[in-house]
């Protein structure tokens, strides 16, 4: 267990931090489309998005979601008393495009007890992310299952 590492009373409703930036990368959308197999043409063909209402190629939003998702990690430290127990409202308001370059502002908005587990509570983290142009692309409700320090009181 590292230095920083929380329990599940450690938390408090309201707490938030932001990420660092990364840019999506052309590379970034090929990679994704490969592991993927998400070859649709509004990621992968420039002259079928042309045609679209969007006009350009754009993210896949779960690649978005991957990346957020890292950002969070890099983010903050290392913590063994919390894993993910599910996702809520994934939603992807706007396009991400190549050149675009996000960041995610993580805020913990709910704890409860978990309805089975004593050990255990549950914890909702906002996770709203956005590009350089203040735009919300991504915005996902991350439920945490984290160990209690004392599962007893």
């Amino acid at each position: 267990m590292t230095e920083e590492s929380k329990f599940f009373e450690d938390f408090e409703i309201g707490e938030s931090f932001v990420t660092n930036a990364r840019t999506i990368t052309e590379m970034d959308i090929v990679t994704h489309a490969m592991h993927s197999g998400d070859w649709q043409p509004h990621h992968t063909n420039e002259e079928f998005a042309k045609t679209q209402p969007i006009k350009h190629r754009i993210a896949h939003g779960n690649l978005t979601f991957c990346v957020s998702t890292g950002l969070i990690f890099q983010s903050s430290s290392e913590n063994p008393n919390i894993m993910a127990y599910g996702y809520n409202k994934i939603r992807y308001p706007a396009p991400v495009y190549a050149g675009d370059t996000i960041k995610v502002e993580v805020k913990i908005t709910d704890k409860q007890d978990h309805p089975k587990h004593k050990t255990h509570g549950l914890l909702t983290q906002t996770e709203t992310t956005t590009n350089q142009r203040g735009e919300t692309v991504a915005f996902v409700e991350h439920i945490l299952y984290a160990t209690k320090r004392n599962p007893s009181a």
